[in-house]
């Protein structure tokens, strides 16, 4: 009986800490711009992980927007978007940043280097 208890109670004490981190996570969305502030449909947006170098893309949609969600706040990420030779600054999401909701534009301002 007693382990029982101590079985639901742990159960429990798991499932308030994962509800707890879920709250945690964070949102990266903004918009991609051309050089006259125009928003850029199906540009490709980058996200990258700088602690294990995974990225994420995301296609912006027909007002240029994008979003990325689901996010480690314990991480820093690199974004930049692409489109045609164009491309982005990459942008710095710092971990030492604690908003849970980080609004970016991305400009589209620079031509891409040709490999």
């Amino acid at each position: 009986m007693r382990s029982a208890k101590a079985v639901v109670l742990f159960a429990l004490l798991f499932t308030a800490l994962s509800a707890g981190a879920q709250s945690e996570l964070r949102t990266v969305r903004g918009a991609v711009l051309d050089k006259s502030e125009n928003p850029v449909a199906s540009a490709v947006v980058y996200l990258k992980n700088v602690r294990t170098l995974t990225i994420k893309t995301y296609i912006s949609d027909r007002s240029g927007e994008y979003r990325f969600s689901g996010l480690d706040p314990n991480v820093d990420y690199e974004l930049h978007a692409e489109s045609d030779s164009f491309t982005s600054n990459t942008r710095t999401v710092s971990s030492f940043d604690s908003r849970k909701d980080i609004v970016i534009s991305l400009k589209l301002d620079k031509e891409k280097k040709k490999t």
